[in-house]
């Protein structure tokens, strides 16, 4: 694809030209490569629902966030499967078959034109279910745009307020200016969440914010920001989730949260009339880290 030759899909636009077998930032070639293809029942209840979310995980990311609990497929070796478009589309079609809710795309900024090829197929040949386009919030606006039409649901982080902390555990200084402009074209896209009879979402925006140990001055400035910039407009899921491993270089992530901290968040969540998803004491430790061994793929 001629996008590839010169590839600026991420906000690095690292300009590479991956027909030619260079490999930016996000270590992807101009193949696209699956790591699983399955049902997953440990997303947001509208998106799980009883089925399953038909998460497709995507190999590499423009990101490099030292306590990614995908890291087994998200740096720069290639993991899991090659698939073309058609073969992406069959997936797609085959997670319907089986139940799924919807197809949730995990981190497939650096494949976006092949997904949308994929989803054209897909949609042609009777896919219904909800699109959900499931990111780090790292994006580039043009990116967001070619899926416009395409993807229903937008599930984005928002990972820092912070361009120190952003640097220091992801690489990108610019992440939250780039993140504010995506999640509003992607707020744009969808409007406000919308449910069908069986309480699924069918089409919205939900914002994920995964707190850090000792970041919860971070966290206050990201909810603050949200309730202010997008309100009602979207869902929001304050999870607790973060499980520490290979975190000895950065021992003050080497922990996981106390229960003040994510009580003290929860409470300002409230207090800012802020709507979606919180977390129990249960969801701390890997039950939602999958294999990745190929299934569905």
């Amino acid at each position: 694809m001629e996008v590839f030759g010169h590839c600026t899909l991420c906000p690095r636009a690292c300009g590479v030209d991956r027909t030619s077998g260079q490999r930016g930032f996000c270590g992807a070639s101009n193949e696209v490569f699956v790591a699983r293809a399955a049902l997953h029942a440990w997303e947001e209840p509208p998106l799980s629902g009883e089925n399953g979310s038909g998460t497709v995980f995507f190999a590499h990311c423009t990101l490099g966030c030292v306590f990614c609990q995908n890291r087994t497929i998200s740096r720069r070796t290639d993991a899991g499967r090659r698939v073309d478009a058609g073969r992406l589309a069959e997936i797609f079609l085959e997670l319907a078959d089986e139940g799924a809710h919807n197809i949730n795309l995990v981190t497939a900024t650096h494949y976006v034109p092949v997904v949308c090829d994929a989803l054209r197929h897909a949609r042609d040949q009777g896919l219904q279910i909800p699109v959900v386009y499931n990111n780090g919030g790292y994006e580039v606006v043009d990116t967001l745009k070619a899926l416009e039409g395409l993807v229903d649901i937008y599930l984005p982080d928002f990972k820092y307020y912070s361009t120190y902390y952003a640097k220091l555990y992801s690489g990108a200084a610019d992440y939250p200016d780039v993140a504010k402009d995506a999640i509003t074209e992607m707020v744009h896209q969808t409007g406000k969440p919308q449910f069908d009879e069986n309480h699924m979402l069918t089409r919205g925006t939900i914002i994920r914010h995964l707190m850090l140990p000792s970041l919860h001055t971070d966290t206050a400035q990201v909810l603050r920001y949200i309730a202010e910039h997008w309100g009602g407009r979207v869902l929001v899921s304050l999870m607790r989730q973060y499980t520490p491993f290979g975190m000895e270089k950065f021992p003050e992530l080497n922990r996981k949260l106390t229960e003040e901290e994510y009580e003290e968040a929860v409470e300002q969540f409230h207090a800012l009339g802020l709507s979606g998803f919180l977390q129990d004491g249960e969801s701390i430790g890997e039950s939602f880290i999958p294999s990745f061994d190929g299934e569905g793929v």
